[in-house]
């Protein structure tokens, strides 16, 4: 049998938007929604270009693994969607820099659109540990 699903909410990442929860820990991970670059004061996209979106959507996912109990370091896989595949290298240069030493797995796409018209959305896996 397995343990029932807790629900992740914090007022320091972004309301979710839709009909979705900012993250689930499931069977010892947390898997969280993508998150795109909104302030969790304001609920406004943040102004900028990818590296400053990058920054906001790092910053809130930080705040979600926070929340249920976990760092960068437990990040085990992460999904990038980005617009631009040109705007990789600017969006890696903040990615390495907030993760520092976490190697999590990676996967990034580029896709035509993303929600609210931003830039980059990131979701991550992470092993809670207990």
């Amino acid at each position: 049998m397995s343990a029932p699903l807790q629900t992740i909410r914090t007022a320091s990442a972004p309301t979710a938007i839709g009909p979705y929860s900012q993250g689930v820990i499931a069977n010892g991970f947390l898997f969280t929604a993508g998150q795109i670059a909104l302030d969790p004061a304001t609920g406004d996209v943040v102004a900028g270009d990818v590296a400053a979106q990058s920054e906001r959507v790092l910053q809130n996912l930080g705040a979600v693994l926070e929340s249920a109990g976990a760092s960068w370091s437990d990040v085990v896989k992460t999904t990038v969607f980005v617009r631009h595949m040109s705007d990789f290298p600017a969006l890696n240069e903040v990615y390495a820099r907030v993760l520092g030493s976490a190697r999590p797995a990676r996967s990034t796409v580029e896709v035509s659109g993303l929600p609210r018209g931003v830039l980059v959305e990131i979701e991550l896996v992470a092993a809670i540990r207990g």
